[in-house]
C-alpha cells in the first residue's frame, strides 16, 4: 500500500526560529542605506536573508511617516527579511498589517524600566529560579554537534562547523571546542567559548540586554547583544584578538574588555 496513505497532508510541531532586530533611529532611507552599507562592508552576503523584526522604538514622535514600502525594500536589498514590527503606535497597524508583516507588543524590557522610574523602590526580589532546560527544538539546532544540557545551560564539546548553526533557547551557551568561520552560534543567555571564537556570535538573542559573550580565544566575524550589533570587517581589535576577552553591551555601544583588566575597545 502506498506509504502516502498514512501521511497526514499537513503537521504543526514546534521549531525554533531566530529573528534579528533592525532597529531604527530615523526613517531616512538615504541615511539607513549608508549605515547599512558600512555595517556589511557593502557584500551583498553578509546576511543570509535573516528574519528581520523592525524596531520603531527609537523613532521621535514628531519624526516623518515611515515608508513602509522603501524600508522593507531596503532590507531586503541588503538580505535582511522583515517579518514583523515592534514597538508600533497602534494607529501604524493598518498599515503594517497590509504590507504582509505582524505587530509585535511593545517592547516590555522599556516599559518595565518606565514604570519602574516612577514607582518608589522597593526591596530586591529574592534570586530567580534556574531557567529550564530547552526542549527538543533548541537541541535539533545543534546539528551534528554534541549536545549536553544543564539546568540553564547547553554545553556542546565538539567543533562547530562552518553553516552550523546553534540556538541555546532561554538559556546560556557553552563551548569548549573551536567555532570555525562560517558558523553561527546563539544563546538567549551569555555565551561562553572555552576555545577560539570565529563566526558570528548573538547573546542576549530574547532581549537580555545583560547577557555577555566570553572566548579564550577572540577572532569574530560579527558579535551581537540583545539584537546590537558590532562587525569587523578590518578585523578584530589587535589588543583583543585570540586573546581571553569578552563582549557586553554599554547603553547602545558594543564594548570589548580583556577578561583579566579593565581595558576596553
Amino acid at each position: 500500500m502506498s506509504k502516502s496513505l498514512f501521511q497526514k497532508p499537513i503537521e504543526i510541531k514546534i521549531s525554533t526560529v531566530v529573528a534579528v532586530s533592525a532597529i531604527l533611529s530615523t526613517a531616512d532611507r538615504i541615511a539607513l542605506d549608508a549605515a547599512l552599507k558600512e555595517m556589511t562592508g557593502g557584500s551583498t552576503d553578509f546576511f543570509e536573508d535573516d528574519l528581520t523584526v523592525i524596531d520603531i522604538g527609537n523613532l521621535a514622535p514628531s519624526a516623518e511617516p515611515v515608508d513602509w514600502d522603501g524600508i522593507i525594500a531596503l532590507l531586503k536589498q541588503y538580505r535582511l527579511n522583515p517579518v514583523a514590527v515592534r514597538n508600533a503606535a497602534p494607529e501604524m497597524a493598518a498599515a503594517i498589517a497590509a504590507h504582509g508583516l505582524t505587530v509585535e507588543p511593545a517592547n516590555r524590557r522599556r516599559d518595565e524600566a518606565e514604570a519602574a522610574e516612577a514607582k518608589p523602590a522597593k526591596p530586591a526580589p529574592a534570586p530567580a529560579a534556574p531557567l529550564p532546560v530547552p526542549g527538543p527544538a533548541a537541541l535539533a539546532n545543534a546539528g551534528a554537534a554534541t549536545a549536553l544540557l544543564t539546568p540553564g545551560t547547553m554545553i556542546i564539546d565538539t567543533p562547530v562547523r562552518a553553516g552550523q548553526r546553534i540556538y541555546a533557547r532561554g538559556c546560556d551557551l557553552i563551548i569548549t571546542a573551536v567555532v570555525n568561520n562560517g558558523a553561527e552560534i546563539i544563546a538567549d543567555g551569555s555565551i561562553h567559548v572555552y576555545n577560539t571564537l570565529n563566526g558570528r556570535a548573538l547573546a542576549g538573542a530574547s532581549g537580555n540586554a545583560d547577557a555577555r559573550i566570553f572566548a579564550l580565544g577572540m577572532a569574530p566575524e560579527l558579535v551581537s547583544i540583545a539584537g546590537v550589533y558590532r562587525t569587523f570587517e578590518d578585523g578584530f581589535p589587535a589588543e583583543f584578538a585570540r586573546v581571553p576577552a569578552q563582549i557586553r553591551l554599554v547603553g547602545d555601544r558594543i564594548d570589548i574588555l580583556s577578561v583579566n583588566s579593565a581595558s576596553r575597545a
